[in-house]
């Protein structure tokens, strides 16, 4: 099972762009949300973990499928007619790991605002 960490959520707008084949059902091992700038909802099949209780609605209201893996599973064992998709694994957070900030060969980001007046860094470079 992966950590909630390596599972990030997927809005339906993503979905809509990554499905090619909308008679196909689209499978991701996460979370799926709503996306309130996406006006017009296509019918689609969807496959996901979880899902929030708008992104349910919004899928069923439109006049497609939303089910957990399982129920795919009973439906369809062989897994044909699937399009598999992946969340993205960028998180912001992940830019602060690593090496302090203002060390040689240190690629981490410092958590302030503004860089150029952070105190992270020598004394000699603070800004009073």
């Amino acid at each position: 099972m992966l950590s909630k960490v390596q599972r990030p959520p997927m809005s339906l707008s993503r979905l809509d762009r990554l499905a090619k084949d909308k008679t196909k059902t689209i499978v991701a091992v996460t979370t799926i949300t709503d996306d309130e700038r996406m006006l017009d909802m296509p019918k689609m099949n969807v496959c996901a973990l979880r899902f929030t209780l708008a992104a349910r609605q919004r899928i069923e209201k439109a006049g497609g499928v939303a089910m957990t893996l399982d129920q795919l599973i009973v439906k369809n064992p062989k897994g044909s007619n699937v399009h598999l998709v992946r969340a993205p694994h960028r998180r912001e957070a992940l830019t602060h790991f690593g090496r302090a900030p203002g060390l040689p060969g240190s690629h981490a980001r410092p958590y302030t605002n503004n860089r150029a007046r952070s105190n992270e860094g020598p004394t000699r470079n603070r800004v009073k």
